[in-house]
């Protein structure tokens, strides 16, 4: 990757981590480190694309969520037919497959980022910084290892021949390491990495991160950057990817004890992914992407003027009633037809109900044109009025209304002015067979994307709730089952409502207890397992846990099919893995003979 990338030229870009500082923006330009940085700025500069690699097309920009992730975790019913879309269903992808090579090529664009920022540090720091400027050069380098470390995190995620289990695993194919700029091609040409060395790599910057961090707290148009508790909180899930249990707990509870982060309150955390400003950078978060909204028209990151945007909702697109009050000419906010929730997903929340038929509207007025606010048909009042019970009684895990809306129950403002009720979308109208739920987490709820054209919800990498399922997987390997089964109830007690630390109605009472999701032969009985499932649903997560403990073949079982794939399947020998792209193979001569199994 890097013959392609190694030159140290790049793009000024915004600094997409924080609110955006006038500061640290400046024109599209290039700048060579032989002469550049020579001043703070110029290195917060250097910095900048580390942050905003991470809003790639590629990466959380558009590709990587609503069209691979969401396929291949079964998150979408799939409706969308391209070819390269059903390779996510079935999870089997060929060598070409576009998005999980424009992600390859996305991440080691970030690594290669990073590298140039760390250079361009010592450089200033020997030739131009003053004593005053040495913290600040620090905190920079903290930064930079930082998402180095992330970006090779999710690189070996990915791309990596399998997950550490305990001793097996650990001389596995991970992926190349860089941790320079390349002074020639030569030295771009480098083999896979074992799995361990990777691991050790990231834990390394992370650590290293933490400590150039350390008490250091940021605010203002800072809020956004990389803190010491974000370095810790990806160590100890680096600690718990690797099984190393011990280091995990102690590293997870020093966060949990000393980040000042908090779980916030339900009411809050229901509105926490929907765009809404107060909510941004919250009590809760340790690492989030900032997304601002673009001007009308403009396309997101694919406009004339892409600044801190992403498109992910344009797929996450839920829709309204049509304004002849029909679900046959529902409005989606987005792009329609790509897919909207899984049925699976609905059941596996504990929903409890059959489907839905519509019936007449008594309260039709047929003196006025059928409309949104007028329509002929309804939903059966018999069974709104249940599922409403459903979530006023919360025999469905709550969660489920944090992540998706429901027709005829929720509303969407679909016009950026009035709000209509949710419908199936329109390629399911008519069907009984089928919920036809939208989503709500990451998605647009008032405002049409497909006029503003950019998303508006900061996207979270990391948040409190995820350390306290780290820290109870962590217990749990280590045999403290009363520490991991607390750690599992404070997230469900945050869910439901109820105070985090004392114990609720709610609460299981063991490990092997019965979750929301009845009749699932993995998830029913696994509470460490469902919980990861529901609370970080949607996040980008639930892939890395299906990959560590291989769920791969039941997750497909248990889906069986989407709109466009009659019946899903799932390649053990494979298919945890990516495959290492062919460009890769064009141009690296040192990876020759090194493609993951299977492919």
């Amino acid at each position: 990757m890097y013959h392609k990338i190694y030159m140290i030229f790049f793009l000024l870009l915004v600094l997409t981590g924080c609110k955006k500082d006038p500061s640290l923006v400046g024109p599209t330009d290039a700048y060579s480190t032989s002469t550049y940085p020579k001043s703070i700025n110029d290195l917060q500069s250097v910095l900048a694309p580390g942050y905003s690699n991470l809003r790639s097309l590629a990466l959380y920009g558009f590709e990587l969520m609503p069209k691979a992730m969401a396929n291949a975790v079964h998150t979408s019913n799939g409706n969308y037919g391209d070819v390269v879309w059903k390779e996510w269903m079935n999870n089997n992808l060929s060598v070409t497959n576009t998005f999980s090579a424009n992600a390859w090529s996305a991440l080691y664009t970030g690594v290669k980022n990073c590298n140039v920022t760390l250079q361009a540090a010592d450089f200033f720091e020997q030739n131009y910084a003053k004593p005053a400027d040495l913290q600040m050069i620090n905190y920079i380098r903290g930064q930079a290892l930082f998402l180095r470390a992330f970006y090779y995190f999710q690189l070996e995620c990915f791309y990596g021949e399998s997950y550490i289990k305990g001793t097996i695993g650990a001389d596995k194919m991970g992926v190349p390491l860089y941790d320079k700029i390349p002074a020639d091609v030569a030295s771009t040409q480098q083999p896979r990495a074992k799995t361990r060395q990777v691991w050790d790599f990231i834990i390394s910057d992370l650590k290293k991160s933490a400590d150039l961090l350390k008490g250091k707290v940021w605010s203002g148009a800072d809020v956004g950057r990389v803190s010491e508790w974000a370095a810790k909180g990806l160590l100890g899930k680096a600690y718990v990817f690797t099984e190393d249990w011990t280091n995990a707990k102690t590293v997870l509870l020093d966060v949990i004890q000393h980040s000042n982060k908090f779980l916030m309150p339900y009411d809050k955390y229901r509105n926490a992914f929907v765009g809404i400003t107060a909510n941004e950078f919250n009590e809760e978060s340790l690492f989030e992407l900032n997304v601002d909204k673009d001007a009308k028209g403009d396309y997101g990151p694919y406009g004339n003027n892409p600044n801190a945007t992403t498109l992910n909702g344009m797929i996450w697109s839920p829709s309204a009633l049509g304004l002849d009050g029909t679900e046959t000419s529902a409005k989606g906010l987005g792009y329609t037809g790509n897919g909207d929730i899984h049925d699976q997903n609905i059941k596996r929340f504990g929903y409890p109900l059959g489907y839905y038929t519509l019936v007449n509207n008594p309260k039709f007025n047929s003196a006025k044109p059928a409309s949104y606010s007028n329509p002929k048909m309804i939903m059966d009042p018999v069974y709104k009025q249940a599922a409403q019970n459903v979530r006023d009684q919360k025999l469905a895990d709550p969660r489920l209304y944090v992540n998706t809306v429901q027709p005829w129950l929720d509303s969407l403002k679909f016009d950026g002015s009035n709000w209509a009720p949710v419908s199936k979308p329109a390629y399911l109208a008519g069907q009984l067979n089928t919920y036809g739920w939208g989503y709500r987490k990451y998605a647009a709820l008032d405002y049409p994307i497909e006029t503003v054209q950019a998303d508006a919800c900061n996207w979270y990498f990391l948040r409190l709730a995820d350390v306290f399922l780290l820290y109870a997987e962590a217990a749990k390997g280590s045999g403290d089952q009363g520490t991991a089964l607390e750690y599992l109830n404070k997230v469900k007690r945050r869910a439901y409502g109820y105070p985090v630390d004392a114990p609720s109605p709610v609460d299981y009472g063991s490990l092997t207890a019965q979750t929301k999701a009845i009749g699932d032969p993995v998830l029913g009985n696994n509470p460490l397992y469902y919980e990861r499932w529901a609370e970080l649903f949607n996040e980008g997560q639930w892939w890395f846990d299906v990959c560590r403990w291989r769920l791969g073949k039941s997750e497909a079982a248990y889906f069986g099919s989407t709109l466009t794939v009659s019946n899903l399947q799932f390649n053990e020998s494979k298919s945890y893995s990516w495959p290492i792209p062919q460009d890769e193979f064009n141009s690296n001569a040192k990876i020759a003979g090194q493609q993951n199994p299977g492919y």
